[in-house]
């Protein structure tokens, strides 16, 4: 297997203090270097994406006085993706006083990322998860409300309290809107640059340090450089690299990969959370799946039948006695409210029984019956209202009335570019936030945990941290003729004309939905040495095939969305093969990445602790022998010390 990765020097994170780890994020608070107002409007920064990071980060760094340029793809801030976020974000307030704190919060996540996550930085995360809300509600976002006036909260998967609060099934779009708010204040203001339809490119180094990006427009398709004195990343997850996933269409990983092939390592790309709880695929035509909010396991109640002959028949056709509420028996301690990995492997393992129900026999029944009959319909319908009628527009069946089907699917990717405790990569100068960096999930990201990330980092720690790195300077301005800016420029404009020239005969679509069928065959919820291996060969064939044979219409000099496209499956190719190195090379189980050779005698995800608690960072593969190189960051655990993870 070595064949496939050399190995290089181990990696460690130096940012974060030493010390007690209730302390360590306020004492690098104080030791982190300031720069005073008049300093900070001499300082310009890029903020690439404008979901929960990048908006809150954007917003947060004009209104403390820096100059910002904020790019994104979509054609307004509010489109990003954040927006379809469902169910709600975690915060240790312990409203329900049901035994929740800052360090529980810690505890559950460290856990639910089955020890594969850096203790300080959750710690971080759980710390100023209770400012969020706060944040969030003098920003006006309507979240949910109890009868004597306080925020509500329920439960997600992985822990036992209630600690996550919601806005219906509409928390992304509500938080989203509250920084978008944020945001436009700021522009109104002259404080931020907003270019909308304008996609990055390349990364520009300079020195050794990010002073840039190369951007297209993409409604003119003009190449243009953009100079700051850092860049922010906040361009998400990379779960379009499976074709069919819940992300949007737009999504992609070339922002991360183009800062990745200019020296960003890479960490953990193998780890993708599978979510539970999605609407099956219904046929070929499908360019997406949709998710079924995890918020509906508080009161849905997974099922089977017990019988495979009883799986094509109408759910009230099968008697009480015959359904197997596999959760709840397999799971006591947290029933249907296991961790979206353990919940996802459970349907996948009935399936494989062949008793999953619907077309192809693969789903599993949410059933809200019991929840109708305690709670009555009403009150059903004021929690989860918009998610139920989502469902029946997309599938034609009601739930008040029949129960949901759902199935496992790609959603978020756990993996990303590796960041210190500053949340800087390893190109000086390049910060990277949310879903787009790796550091707080480990494994496996717990529900209602990635708003809480993502706007964590934006609001709270990248202005302390970012500001740190500014405070050494003012750098040296950078002119648009400077040998990197014009090298920069000159590749991205090669590759454009190199994917407009090759004018072959098949379409972007069919490569991307032909290297999502091996990326979720081999790569996806099961994974293997024997398939693995096949897979990367596949994608190396695949990859070949499409720089000869892929048609890409129209011109650069226009709005072109085969040409967008084009250039973003050219990055998932090497993004997939990598993912599959990484997950080849890890000969555990763990999280989202389940190796069939290392389960229990029950079936469960079995770690090797000794040989695999580091963070694999990945450096690009340069050279003549064409290989990625693997560093190592050893994980310490002093205060949650690994242990076999059991939801039962």
């Amino acid at each position: 297997m070595g064949d496939f990765w050399n190995d290089g020097d181990p990696i460690a994170d130096t940012a974060a203090p030493e010390g007690p780890i209730e302390t360590r994020w306020e004492r690098r608070q104080f030791s982190a270097k300031l720069v005073n107002p008049a300093n900070r409007r001499k300082l310009t920064v890029i903020v690439v994406g404008t979901g929960l990071a990048g908006g809150s980060a954007a917003a947060t760094l004009a209104e403390a006085g820096y100059q910002v340029k904020s790019y994104c793809y979509q054609d307004s801030p509010r489109r990003a993706h954040s927006i379809a976020a469902q169910g709600g974000i975690n915060a240790a307030k312990n409203y329900r006083n049901d035994g929740d704190s800052i360090y529980r919060l810690f505890y559950d996540t460290v856990k639910g990322g089955d020890f594969r996550a850096r203790e300080s930085n959750v710690y971080r995360l759980a710390t100023v998860s209770v400012n969020i809300i706060d944040q969030c509600v003098a920003q006006g976002v309507p979240f949910a409300r109890e009868y004597g006036g306080l925020l509500d909260n329920r439960s997600f998967g992985g822990t036992q309290v209630s600690r996550t609060f919601y806005a219906r099934g509409q928390t992304g779009q509500q938080l989203l809107l509250g920084a978008y708010q944020a945001m436009e204040r700021q522009i109104g203001l002259g404080n931020i640059e907003m270019n909308a339809r304008h996609e990055m490119l390349e990364l520009i180094v300079v020195d050794g340090k990010a002073r840039g990006i190369v951007v297209r427009d993409m409604v003119t398709g003009e190449i243009t450089t953009e100079m700051a004195d850092a860049v922010v990343l906040a361009s998400g997850g990379y779960g379009n690299v499976f074709f069919l996933s819940t992300n949007a269409k737009g999504c992609n990983v070339t922002a991360s990969w183009r800062a990745h092939r200019k020296g960003a390592l890479f960490a953990n790309p193998c780890y993708t959370q599978i979510h539970p709880t999605c609407i099956p695929e219904s046929g070929t035509h499908q360019s997406k799946l949709t998710l079924m909010s995890e918020s509906l396991r508080n009161d849905g109640r997974v099922w089977v039948p017990k019988s495979s002959s009883d799986s094509q028949k109408p759910a009230a056709e099968i008697p009480e006695a015959d359904r197997d509420y596999y959760l709840e028996r397999i799971y006591p301690s947290f029933g249907n409210l296991v961790p979206r990995d353990i919940a996802s492997r459970a349907a996948k393992n009935v399936c494989d029984e062949g008793r999953g129900v619907g077309p192809g026999g693969l789903g599993v029944y949410l059933d809200f019956a019991d929840a109708i009959k305690r709670l009555g319909k009403k009150a059903v319908e004021a929690k989860y209202g918009n998610l139920f009628e989502m469902y029946q527009r997309i599938t034609g069946e009601d739930p008040y009335e029949v129960p949901m089907r759902i199935y496992p699917a790609v959603h978020y990717t756990m993996g990303g570019l590796w960041v210190d405790y500053d949340l800087q990569s390893t190109i000086p100068g390049l910060f990277v936030v949310g879903e787009a960096n790796f550091s707080d999930h480990g494994a496996n990201r717990l529900g209602a945990s990635a708003l809480m990330q993502g706007l964590g980092d934006g609001y709270f720690v990248l202005p302390t941290t970012l500001g740190n790195y500014l405070a050494n300077g003012p750098y040296e301005k950078i002119s648009e003729d400077h040998e990197e800016v014009v090298a920069a420029r000159a590749e991205v404009e090669n590759r454009i004309k190199r994917l407009l020239e090759i004018d072959g005969d098949r379409t972007v679509d069919s490569f991307h939905r032909e290297l999502g069928h091996i990326m979720w065959e081999y790569c996806g919820m099961e994974r293997t040495e024997e398939g693995l291996t096949k897979a990367i060969g596949l994608i190396r064939s695949l990859r070949d095939e499409f720089w000869l044979r892929v048609k890409v219409p129209g011109t650069g000099e226009q709005l072109n969305q085969n040409l967008e496209k084009a250039g973003r499956v050219a990055d998932f190719f090497e993004l997939a093969e990598l993912m599959c190195i990484d997950a080849l090379h890890r000969r555990e189980s763990c999280g989202g990445h389940f190796r069939g050779e290392s389960q229990t005698p029950d079936g469960e995800a079995l770690r090797h602790d000794d040989e695999f608690s580091y963070v694999a960072a990945w450096e690009y593969a340069t050279g003549d022998s064409g290989k990625p190189t693997l560093h190592k960051e050893q994980l310490e655990f002093e205060y949650v010390h690994p242990s076999t993870r059991s939801y039962k």
